[in-house]
């Protein structure tokens, strides 16, 4: 008799007449048993109606944005440009420039390793790569905070990069201008601003070995696995986080309680010169799936609504990433604990939210 089996053959015997206490999921699955049981009765279409609703809610953006439309080739195609440039040596460049930018500031140097790696990578790989690699490096609790609100001012895929890029073409908006302020400029401005005052136990070091991210696999075979890794994130990432989020919408909306809240939150982006649809898009859902949305009707959209919202969705957002993934990834690599993470988190993208609204209306008539 294997493992398993046993385990299961250990059956607890309670004494006669005495019954398992009702635990607290139980009573709540009772419940819900009896308000289905009475839904059905009195109202037997609500059920079918609420489905219905989720279902087209959700498949207009997996099928037609993803599936069968321009974002899903977008994302793929992304991903092997993006490999192929750090086979290029194009993250080893970037970290000899941006390195000893950190040296004069005065914080170790590997608080931009992060943020650097994360242009081209994902955020969840950028943390559990990095994070040792600052242990390592002797960087304090707050330098690794200042790597985590840094992070997330930048993209989290690199297809909302190329993405948001096609959306400032198409607005007739200078590009470099936009990417060189709003892309690289926080690379600089935010660990020299946290370090001076919020985050200030900080210390500048020399590394003696900065480490290297050009990885050494043939072209060929390079291509190959980020084609499949451009899938891979697009099936087994993007779409599933979509449909949940847009089946919880779609619940919401058959309840009637998502149109206020989206009403709400649309003049809330707004106000901060966000294009309203692709700012709500962007904080709860993907920027991805924002900036392709962006990208297709950029042309006729104010140029400071399409750069407040591009600068905005190059970021860790969505919000299910700051409040879930970020922290959990953080809190296994680092020093940090979850909290601490989180924290910094926000605080990044509270920066992002700040630099999106000024640079919008700052930024945008000089460049357009």
């Amino acid at each position: 008799m294997n493992n398993k089996t046993i385990e299961i053959d250990k059956v607890v015997h309670a004494p006669t007449g005495v019954r398992r206490p009702l635990e607290r999921i139980e009573a709540i699955g009772l419940a819900l048993l009896g308000l289905a049981m009475l839904t059905l009765f009195f109202f037997p279409g609500t059920l079918s109606g609420a489905f219905d609703t989720v279902l087209n809610t959700v498949k207009p953006v997996v099928v037609d944005v993803f599936l069968t439309g321009q974002v899903g080739i977008a994302v793929i195609i992304s991903v092997i440009i993006g490999r192929l440039l750090e086979r290029l040596g194009f993250t080893d460049a970037m970290m000899r420039v941006f390195m000893p930018g950190m040296r004069w500031i005065g914080i170790n140097p590997a608080v931009i390793i992060p943020s650097v790696y994360n242009i081209f990578g994902d955020i969840n790989a950028a943390g559990r790569i990095s994070g040792p690699l600052l242990r390592q490096a002797g960087a304090t609790k707050d330098e690794q905070k200042i790597a985590v609100a840094t992070m997330v001012q930048s993209q989290q895929s690199f297809s909302t990069f190329m993405l948001g890029m096609m959306a400032l073409t198409f607005a007739g908006v200078n590009v470099f201008a936009v990417v060189m302020i709003a892309i690289f400029g926080p690379l600089l401005l935010s660990p020299l601003i946290l370090s001076k005052l919020v985050y200030r136990d900080v210390r500048s070091v020399d590394l003696l070995t900065a480490p290297k991210f050009t990885p050494d696999t043939d072209f060929a075979p390079m291509l190959f696995k980020a084609a499949r890794e451009g899938v891979e994130l697009l099936f087994l990432i993007l779409i599933p986080a979509v449909a949940l989020v847009f089946c919880v919408i779609g619940l919401l909306d058959h309840m009637g309680i998502w149109q206020p809240v989206n009403a709400l939150l649309e003049r809330a982006m707004l106000a901060l010169n966000i294009h309203p649809e692709t700012g709500v898009l962007a904080v709860l859902v993907s920027p991805t799936l924002a900036m392709g949305k962006l990208q297709a009707m950029a042309s006729g959209l104010d140029p400071s609504l399409v750069v407040g919202s591009f600068i905005l969705a190059s970021s860790g957002l969505p919000l299910s990433a700051v409040f879930g993934q970020i922290p959990v990834v953080w809190a296994e690599s680092s020093d940090l604990t979850e909290k601490e993470a989180m924290k910094a988190a926000i605080l990044g993208i509270v920066m992002r939210l700040l630099t999106a609204t000024v640079l919008a209306l700052l930024l945008t008539p000089l460049i357009s």
